[in-house]
């Protein structure tokens, strides 16, 4: 009498357990779920402001929402993509996609090595049958057929006799379009590497984003992560170990389309990867919004362009300073621009530091290239081309917060700075180029004109290239598996009993496995030419 074996603790508590869940895991249903609950995860980055985007922008946005922006803040809502939920996701979704594809890559291998299938016990059920009897003995007949299905993996089996067939049998089995099982294994397979290539670039990757003003002096150096407006990296990534270069704007042009909108964008780039070597002897090139510039194995991209007014401060003891600050556009149509500039006193020009804090000049309002006034004095921008540019601003005296330590928006002022008094408004004007205002104590400000700034990307993938090969492979493997028709074919061949001649039944039926009208009407007429001695011209079309 045998005894049930009992399975161990471990068994039962955690071999079991484990082998449930990472069958339920690398199912394709779960594939499925968590790649939507990905999507989902994925909408909080796309409509909250993100902190590695704009860190400034991300606090104000906290500060104004009180309790619930700090519970959203504890939630890694504004740091959605690098979130622990948000990591969690992906990876139990890359775990499940090469749990799920390496099994089926090991099953297209081994059905692209099997053999031809025996003939089905009764081959009248086949969706494509023929029943003839001919002249000629299976072996000769066999050989006939095996000799027409040129280009088919064949496999001729002789049936020893029995009850059913008592003379014995020949059987032949045929299979065609096994490109197609190739096709499916190169698919998944690049898939596989397209899975690992992206992980692989996105933790060895980073990009890095700068805003340069086109006069050929502003230079960036790809030395530390601190040099960018904002840096994004991989968790292999510390910015240390950054390939050095350095890039200079020495001059930038935009074109419009009649509606305004932007047709092309193109920027003459000066360039180095020796550091000591001095800039005017730097090659140049042009980069233009899909011709990057490759250096280094980085890539530099012209991601968008606006206007920076120059603005000379004149302070009452005679010294002047001179800021040219990036304006960012409200329309890309007519490039109306808003932003703000923050000047800092001479040394020396006021005894305390106190006094000097209440002096300090801050200007915000707007740029328009081509001016236009309605209204009389509301300065709009009726195009993007720089035909008449003029500024409509508000000059403040008091404490900019340059030297308070806490992050500003670059392009308006601490609004908090305004409603406590420390920065006082003291002119609201228009100005075009040239043209200059007196504030009461004796500062003079002037609009001295314009530069362009460009917004550039350095984005460095290590596995650009092996993710661009995986992609073309995979689309090659599966035109190849959609186009190729996996077909089979058997002959039973049975000799005629008790005749004196040399006669045999002859059952061809064919069966294409993902449609079973594969071969048309003419299945028949080209189920003949098989064992047909005039086979030539329609084994060609079987």
């Amino acid at each position: 009498m045998s005894q049930s074996i009992k399975a161990s603790p471990l068994q039962r508590f955690l071999l079991t357990p484990l082998r449930k869940a990472w069958r339920g895991l690398t199912s394709m249903r779960t594939a499925l779920a968590l790649l939507f609950l990905l999507a989902l995860a994925a909408i909080p980055g796309a409509i909250l402001p993100q902190r590695e985007l704009n860190e400034s922008k991300t606090l104000e946005y906290i500060e104004s929402h009180g309790t619930l922006g700090t519970i959203m803040d504890r939630l890694q809502l504004f740091d959605v993509f690098s979130s622990t939920w948000f990591t969690a996701v992906y990876v139990l979704l890359f775990v499940s996609l090469v749990g799920c594809l390496t099994p089926r890559i090991w099953e297209h291998f081994q059905a692209l090595r099997t053999k031809p299938v025996a003939a089905p016990r009764n081959l009248a059920r086949m969706p494509r049958h023929i029943d003839e009897t001919v002249d000629g003995t299976p072996t000769e007949l066999g050989d006939r057929i095996q000799k027409n299905l040129r280009g088919w993996r064949t496999t001729v089996r002789t049936v020893e006799p029995s009850s059913r067939y008592p003379d014995g049998a020949v059987e032949v089995s045929a299979e065609k379009g096994y490109l197609r099982e190739f096709g499916n294994l190169v698919f998944h397979f690049a898939l596989l590497s397209l899975l690992i290539t992206i992980a692989v670039g996105k933790l060895w990757g980073y990009e890095g984003t700068r805003s340069l003003v086109a006069d050929g002096e502003q230079v960036l150096c790809n030395t530390s992560t601190a040099v960018y407006d904002s840096f994004r990296s991989g968790a292999m990534i510390d910015g240390t170990g950054l390939e050095p270069f350095c890039i200079r704007i020495d001059d930038f042009s935009a074109t419009f389309l009649p509606s305004g909108q932007p047709d092309m964008y193109d920027a003459k780039v000066a360039y180095t990867t020796d550091l000591s070597k001095p800039g005017n002897q730097w090659p140049t090139t042009q980069v233009q919004v899909n011709n990057p510039l490759r250096i280094e194995g980085d890539r530099v991209y012209v991601l968008g362009n606006g206007f920076a007014p120059t603005f000379t401060v004149t302070f009452p003891n005679g010294e002047e300073r001179t800021s040219t600050t990036p304006f960012i556009p409200q329309s890309t149509q007519t490039m109306l621009s808003e932003g703000a500039v923050r000047v800092d006193t001479p040394a020396g020009l006021y005894p305390t530091e106190d006094e000097r804090r209440k002096h300090q000049v801050a200007i915000e309002g707007l740029f328009a290239p081509d001016a236009v006034f309605a209204h009389g004095n509301i300065l709009d921008s009726q195009s993007p081309e720089p035909h008449k540019p003029s500024v409509a601003i508000r000059i403040y005296q008091g404490d900019t917060g340059l030297d308070t330590g806490r992050p500003q928006n670059v392009y308006s002022l601490d609004q908090r700075l305004i409603d406590q008094g420390r920065l006082t408004q003291k002119a609201s004007v228009n100005l075009a180029v040239g043209a200059d205002t007196t504030l009461p104590d004796g500062t003079r400000v002037r609009f001295d004109g314009f530069q362009r700034w460009v917004s550039i990307q350095v984005s460095h993938d290590p596995m650009q290239t092996g993710v661009l090969i995986s992609a073309i492979v995979m689309v090659l493997g599966l035109v190849t598996s959609l186009m190729i028709k996996r077909r089979r074919i058997w002959a039973r061949l049975v000799p005629v009993a008790d005749s004196g001649e040399r006669r045999t039944v002859v059952e061809v039926a064919g069966l294409a496995r993902t449609d079973q009208a594969g071969w048309g009407d003419g299945f028949e007429e080209q189920a003949r030419g098989l064992f047909a001695e005039d086979a030539p011209k329609t084994r060609a079309k079987i």
